[in-house]
């Protein structure tokens, strides 16, 4: 009896384990399948090992890739229902562990954990190592548990000796445990099938990450596209202030907690996903941003250009104690690790451009600049008040575009005139309604225009709606019709289109007198 009964748990083990790994094979293959335009290109493209040369000589070939598409989406779904039902259970854990072999060399999780696209980093042991491992366990261990293959062995030992009645009663409830398998298939695959039609396919399901295309129809057209340095760019872009949770909300204290809660990593990939099917191809992002954007493009196999904001290490309290004896490494340390991550263009940040000039260390402006062109990246130049680009002009430090918030004064929370100072914003906060206090971004809308009228490179205005204060309909059309090339434009999922579509009617019915540049 106790033999019997070690027996039962040792085979009901094997059976949870492999029914498990099972259904994740085979909601993996479903899900790829069920996306209908599913391909590898993307995860072979990217890959980092040492092993990648390999799987981007597979991602070079077309006609390789097609057959590689096939073998993964019916792969994993042959070898999930093979497992969960228990019918050549070893050879499909054989071939479950190959597979999940080639994953895990794809990105082998030796390196920087943050830029490992994988969950569960532990550094050379992570999920994919584990399931194969598990894999290899059953496909060696001599217990299969409840599963058609067992039945196919009483089936196959019942032909070669006679069954009392006694034993052929027993067979039957065999025959019953082993087919227990099959309703609860039944169960999980018409949960899927409703959870499917209810929210369509599972976005961070490892086999595919995929937006709702609804919106997508409602697109006037194709974005243009302008270039800055070597790069084509839409002429409007993504602003990564709501990814990253920083909200000019005025003195409303709960908006930036809200952004954080909304922008889970999952909708931060649905929104980046939907703007680069609408056609905005690149991002601006603050330096804290790179680690997600970095394992989005890793994920999804996503080409979206990657604009990082840098600044120096320095403490923005004390820039009167930085001379010519400070270390340059302190100016050039976050632009080397932008790089590091994957961004594709760096701009100094524009509040530290603002800070620099007005504490007269104008020079850390040009060592910036000049480390991130000897890296051989294009450069940016950002700033909030007009003046800091003018004395960096002054001084002969041209960038090679220039990042200017663009905005008119004509809304209800801007100050007055009067009581408007260089130098402002991201200072001092008043409680005095006529005062500054993260209301407003370009504080004198005519010299900026006059600025940019003179510019000689391109010019990509930001904060153009003032944090929302300013409909996009109004600010799009200003920003550009004052000489902006590109626009900065931070968004919510459900306002992608729409602001591409806004963006495109701007820019055709435009009536500027600066030359388009880019």
């Amino acid at each position: 009896m106790e033999l019997q009964q070690k027996t039962f748990y040792h085979r009901l083990f094997i059976t949870v384990l492999r029914v498990a790994i099972g259904w994740h094979f085979l909601y993996e293959g479903i899900s790829k399948i069920l996306q209908g335009n599913w391909t590898a290109s993307g995860f072979l493209l990217n890959t980092s090992g040492f092993m990648s040369g390999f799987y981007h000589a597979l991602a070079g070939s077309p006609g390789l890739l097609k057959v590689i598409d096939v073998l993964n989406m019916y792969g994993l779904f042959f070898i999930g229902l093979a497992l969960f039902i228990g019918l050549f259970s070893r050879f499909a854990a054989l071939a479950g562990a190959l597979l999940m072999a080639l994953y895990y060399f794809a990105y082998p999780p030796f390196g920087n954990p943050l830029m490992n696209a994988s969950e569960g980093h532990l550094f050379i042991v992570d999920r994919l190592f584990i399931e194969a491992a598990a894999l290899l366990f059953l496909s060696f261990y001599h217990e299969k548990g409840y599963c058609i293959d067992t039945l196919i062995g009483i089936y196959r030992s019942s032909k070669t000796t006679p069954v009392t009645q006694p034993e052929a009663s027993t067979s039957r409830r065999e025959v019953l445990k082993n087919l227990a398998t099959l309703p609860v298939l039944g169960a999980l695959g018409l949960g899927a099938m409703s959870s499917f039609k209810t929210y369509g396919v599972d976005v961070m399901s490892g086999a595919t990450i995929q937006v709702k295309q609804t919106a997508l129809k409602d697109l006037k057209g194709e974005l243009p596209k302008g270039k800055i340095g070597k790069h084509e760019i839409s002429r409007m872009i993504a602003g990564g202030n709501l990814i990253g949770g920083w909200a000019h909300s005025r003195d409303l204290i709960y908006v930036s907690t809200l952004f954080k809660a909304y922008n889970t990593e999952q909708k931060v990939y649905e929104t980046l996903m939907l703007a680069e099917q609408a056609g905005i191809n690149t991002i601006n992002i603050g330096f804290p941003s790179n680690p997600l954007l970095a394992k989005y493009k890793k994920m999804t196999g996503s080409k979206i250009k990657v604009i990082s904001q840098v600044a120096p290490k320095l403490d923005n309290s004390k820039l009167s104690q930085v001379g010519p004896n400070t270390d340059k490494k302190l100016y050039f340390e976050f632009i080397d690790k932008a790089i590091d991550y994957g961004a594709d263009i760096l701009q100094v940040q524009g509040n530290w451009c603002d800070w620099l000039v007005r504490d007269q260390r104008i020079e850390v402006i040009h060592e910036m600049i000049e480390h991130i062109r000897k890296q051989g990246y294009t450069a940016g130049l950002a700033a909030h008040s007009v003046e800091s680009l003018i004395a960096c002009a002054d001084q002969g430090i041209i960038p090679d575009y220039y990042m200017k918030t663009m905005h008119h004064d004509q809304y209800w929370s801007a100050h007055p005139r009067e009581f408007r100072f260089p130098f402002e914003v991201d200072g001092k906060e008043y409680l005095d309604h006529n005062r500054f206090h993260n209301n407003m971004f370009c504080l004198f809308p005519e010299r900026t225009v006059e600025f940019v009228s003179k510019a000689t490179v391109p010019v990509m205005g930001f904060k153009v709606l003032a944090a929302g204060a300013i409909e996009p309909q109004d600010g799009f059309k200003w920003a550009y019709e004052n000489g902006a090339d590109f626009i900065c434009v931070g968004m919510f999922d459900f306002q992608v289109v729409s602001n591409v579509n806004i963006a495109i009617d701007s820019i055709k019915n435009a009536k500027r007198t600066r030359p388009w540049y880019g």
